[in-house]
């Protein structure tokens, strides 16, 4: 065992480019899935969508050296990022796949367990993707994955479909929620789904966290809801009418943040613990 602080070879530029990388928006779901995964010596792991690393890397330490954790994901810039890690974290036991979980370049009954945090939301073939895992998990696997619930950010989309509606933006409105359910599934609809792919459900464990701004526009201004939502949203309403509905949004939140000291955005989410029966 080595107990040197920085692995040699290691440059503090590296170092520092890898310190603080995880996303606020991963971790509360990972903290949650990395509480449910029961730990076991020498066995085989699958992060589907593991993205940069995490918590594929977590999963590689946490398990020890006679486990060995794999990654899938298709995004090709994420492999070069999880290889820096695996160097200046000195995690050996990891590999990175380039691909996607509705075709796992695995054997059957391969892995005794199988994660996914908050992952499963954005595959495109979902009942593909859990046969898969079916497929690959040994007999009495577990299966652990996170997903947000419809109720994420509820507080916005409530004025998102005010707005809409004061309007009249009827074909707007269903749009609307056809984002929302499109990502974004019931606790049952989630359960049914697992059911059916062959999987237990063993418990579900549910969670949420804030998203708290000054106002509206610091949230409009945010840099991962810029990454990860904005962009859906523009497309609920036609070009020409953005300005005028987001600027009727963006008054609206500001005027709750002034009446309530903040905007508040709930992302309630959960947990399932499932086994391969």
């Amino acid at each position: 065992m080595e107990y040197c602080n920085n692995p040699s070879g290691i440059s503090d530029s590296d170092l520092i480019s890898v310190y603080d990388e995880l996303p606020l928006w991963s971790a509360p779901f990972g903290l949650l899935l990395l509480d449910t995964v029961r730990l076991k010596k020498d066995i085989k792991i699958l992060d589907i969508g593991c993205g940069t690393g995490f918590p594929l890397l977590e999963l590689a330490q946490r398990f020890g050296k006679g486990s060995h954790a794999w990654g899938i994901d298709p995004w090709e810039e994420a492999a070069e990022r999880i290889a820096l890690k695996k160097k200046v974290m000195n995690v050996e036991n990891v590999t990175m796949v380039k691909g996607v979980a509705e075709k796992l370049p695995f054997k059957d009954n391969f892995f005794q367990l199988i994660v996914s945090n908050n992952g499963l939301n954005n595959v495109e073939d979902l009942n593909r993707v859990l046969s898969e895992c079916y497929r690959t998990a040994s007999n009495n696997a577990q299966f652990v994955f996170t997903v947000n619930l419809p109720e994420t950010m509820i507080e916005f989309y409530q004025v998102f479909e005010e707005t809409l509606f004061a309007l009249g933006k009827k074909s707007e409105i269903e749009r609307l929620h056809e984002h929302i359910f499109s990502k974004r599934k019931l606790l049952a609809d989630w359960v049914d789904v697992v059911n059916d792919a062959g999987f237990s459900v063993i418990d579900i464990r549910k969670n949420k966290f804030d998203y708290r701004f000054a106002d509206g526009t610091a949230m409009f201004s945010y840099y991962f809801i810029r990454l990860a939502f904005r962009d859906c949203w523009l497309k609920i309403v036609s070009e020409k009418d953005i300005p005028e509905v987001f600027g009727i949004i963006e008054k609206k939140l500001n005027k709750i943040a002034e009446q309530q000291g903040e905007l508040r955005l709930s992302v309630p989410f959960a947990c399932f613990d499932c086994i391969k029966v």
